[in-house]
């Protein structure tokens, strides 16, 4: 069992970039979305009961700088391959939500040989325009918490209707950060259908029940793309499984890995 995380910093010229590890196993990389980084929740520390977390705050993001020459997803990539290096990182599990599940669809075409298994939380990352992304941006609370979330109550609690002026500043900064990544194209690389081959690690998909974000024809469009994988939903959960359905997803997740390293294949579903 976990009983904490370890919090430390890296140097990237005059920059700091924020890591948090913890727990005992083999390592998954946890990359996150585009809110809520620096913060160690209830989904790592379930996580961390069978596998040692790796969970970065993405340049710009959380408590991490900004990184002024990364304004495109292919740049995040080259930083983490760098990060990877500095933490000695040869192959790990790549587990990914929403933006953070694009990133790991990045690295694992990227670098084939990083993955030993792959997981996505309703990643964004494709083009599908009969069936568009929903623009956050345009968003007001009320309509992020409904887009976001399946359950009102939780909803509140991540997103607070009187936020305090450090969560104001803080999703100015992640807002800001997520636009250099994902604003033009908006949320997707149109070239990614043409690279998924390359993906090696066999693949989980899961999504969301009634995410109201990112229509399900994205996983299914993943799940077609990416050969040795396959599409599961989380009931009662909308775009943020981990949030809202922290131990189904968990569960989900520790299954696939056990199910992977006994040879048990991954299609279907």
């Amino acid at each position: 069992m976990s009983t904490g995380y370890a919090s430390r910093h890296f140097e990237f010229g005059k920059a700091r970039v924020h890591v948090m590890s913890g727990g005992e196993g083999e390592p998954m990389l946890f990359l996150h979305p585009a809110a809520g980084a620096g913060y160690w929740m209830p989904f790592h520390e379930m996580l961390a009961e069978s596998f040692t977390v790796i969970s970065p705050d993405h340049p710009g993001f959380g408590d991490s700088d900004a990184l002024e020459w990364i304004d495109g997803m292919d740049d995040l990539v080259y930083f983490y391959l760098d990060l990877l290096e500095r933490l000695d990182i040869e192959r790990t599990h790549l587990l990914g939500a929403s933006l953070g599940g694009w990133l790991a669809v990045e690295l694992a075409l990227h670098q084939p040989s990083l993955a030993r298994s792959l997981v996505l939380v309703d990643p964004i990352g494709l083009d599908i325009p009969e069936h568009p992304i929903e623009d956050i941006f345009a968003m007001n609370p009320d309509e992020l918490r409904a887009a976001l979330f399946h359950d009102p109550d939780v909803a509140r609690r991540f997103i607070p209707e009187e936020p305090d002026f450090e969560a104001l500043m803080r999703a100015f900064k992640e807002k800001s950060a997520f636009a250099r990544l994902a604003w033009n194209p908006f949320c997707c690389n149109p070239k990614l259908p043409l690279r998924t081959h390359r993906i090696a690690a066999p693949t989980l998909i899961l999504w969301g029940r009634h995410d109201r974000l990112v229509p399900p024809a994205h996983g299914e469009r993943y799940r077609d793309l990416i050969a040795n994988s396959r599409l599961e939903f989380i009931e009662d959960s909308g775009h943020a499984p981990l949030l809202e359905q922290p131990r189904l997803t968990v569960d989900a997740i520790g299954k696939f890995v056990s199910e992977t390293a006994s040879g048990t294949p991954a299609t279907g579903g």
